[in-house]
């Protein structure tokens, strides 16, 4: 099956490539000449997912996915959620963003924090929607210079390393946003099948 990957962040493409396999073809809105910033105008994360998987259907008649992700951290009753990419502004900077979140946890115990992706996937005008998590803690530091976004802050439950300390294969198998695409993946094998 051919879908769209309704995204401009290239490290999620990549992730989203490595992990799909030769069964579907995978285009991203590069491959479609589309250039703009799509638009998230909700604070939850399964709307703004829809909203950009629903544009891209509209704009190009192709079934597609998008997936919005969120750093949940306990202490700070839940955020950054759907405003993770621009916590510190709308620059959307990674080191600015992980400053920000260091600096308010300063001394504090309570670290948990979660990693939650919502892929919603647009097939011939149905949605969908799958969901993916991983829990852990927020380190006191940078550590790792793999991943993007939030990696080299948070430890996922039961490892000793950041997602950024890990190869893209460690944090492949446990991460987010691959529990949530194997969710999807699953189904469209089970209703897709060629």
């Amino acid at each position: 099956m051919k879908l769209v990957f309704a995204t401009q962040n290239k490290n999620k493409v990549d992730e989203i490539k490595r992990l799909i396999g030769a069964q579907h073809e995978l285009l991203t809105l590069a491959d479609l000449d589309y250039e703009e910033e799509l638009q998230e105008s909700s604070l939850l994360l399964e709307e703004n997912a829809l909203e950009k998987a629903n544009h891209i259907y509209h704009e190009f008649k192709m079934n597609c996915f998008s997936e919005d992700t969120g750093l949940e951290i306990d202490f700070l009753n839940g955020a950054p959620g759907a405003l993770s990419a621009r916590y510190a502004g709308e620059e959307k900077d990674a080191n600015q963003n992980m400053n920000k979140i260091l600096k308010e946890l300063s001394g504090i115990a309570n670290r948990n924090a979660r990693f939650r992706t919502v892929i919603a996937l647009v097939i011939d005008g149905k949605e969908f929607l799958y969901e993916g998590f991983i829990n852990g803690t927020i380190t006191t530091e940078k550590k790792g210079n793999n991943g993007f976004g939030y990696d080299p802050i948070f430890q996922p439950e039961g490892s000793t390393k950041t997602f950024a300390e890990m190869n893209a294969e460690e944090k492949s198998a446990i991460s987010h946003r691959a529990r949530a695409f194997a969710k999807m993946k699953e189904f469209l094998e089970s209703e897709f099948a060629e």
